[in-house]
């Protein structure tokens, strides 16, 4: 690798971060309804808190906006690498991304869980897997209405659908750079529900649909 792919790469990596930090739950809850959806709730800056805490349709644009970042940021990356394995700037692009919305350098640091964010990045790395991580995430929302819980299955098996199905981009399965970067993903997002998991085990976890407080 030369240094001109270090550079794209550290490139990719930043702009990955950036689009990442944009926080959708927070501007439109400050823009719009003068709320900082982190002050209430279970202070978490994602769709799900957002949905609780201020309604529906800013819980969709929030849906839609933590999506587009994961996406654009893979585009950008693929676009900016072209190297020995194509998909390293996707995939770098978008582990920035999912780190910049969990951690975002706009709001001090304090983003959301990544669940969208991250659904959109390994869409576009391994969509097979994915898609059938999504199906049993409804599933189990449908089946318990706890989304925390459903997140965290979906968590669990994605490394599994990677390793036996492939990434889809190269045709690979087994162990390669995107059955380790599920890896990734699957740890952050379980790591991220630290607290959820805490609060399944003692029954006090909210459910989808119920009123907020």
């Amino acid at each position: 690798m030369g240094l001109n792919d270090i550079i794209l790469l550290s490139l990719s990596i930043i702009i990955g971060y950036l689009l990442g930090s944009i926080n959708f739950a927070i501007i439109i809850g400050k823009v719009f309804y003068n709320t900082d959806v982190r002050q209430h709730g279970s202070g978490n800056a994602g769709a799900t808190n957002t949905l609780r805490t201020i309604g529906k349709k800013a819980a969709i644009f929030t849906t839609i906006g933590d999506l587009v970042k994961g996406i654009i940021a893979c585009l950008i990356g693929m676009l900016l690498f072209k190297g020995e394995y194509p998909s390293l700037g996707l995939i770098l692009a978008g582990s920035a991304a999912i780190l910049g919305h969990n951690w975002p350098i706009y709001f001090k640091f304090k983003g959301g869980k990544g669940v969208l964010t991250s659904l959109a990045v390994m869409l576009m790395v391994a969509p097979i897997p994915s898609l059938i991580c999504l199906g049993f995430f409804i599933i189990i929302v449908v089946a318990t209405r706890f989304i925390s819980l459903g997140s965290i299955v979906a968590a669990g098996i994605l490394p599994l659908l990677v390793f036996f199905l492939g990434d889809m981009l190269n045709s690979q399965s087994g162990l390669n750079p995107t059955t380790y970067f599920s890896i990734f993903v699957a740890i952050l997002l379980i790591f991220r529900h630290k607290a959820n998991i805490l609060r399944l085990i003692k029954g006090t976890e909210s459910r989808f649909g119920s009123k907020k407080k």
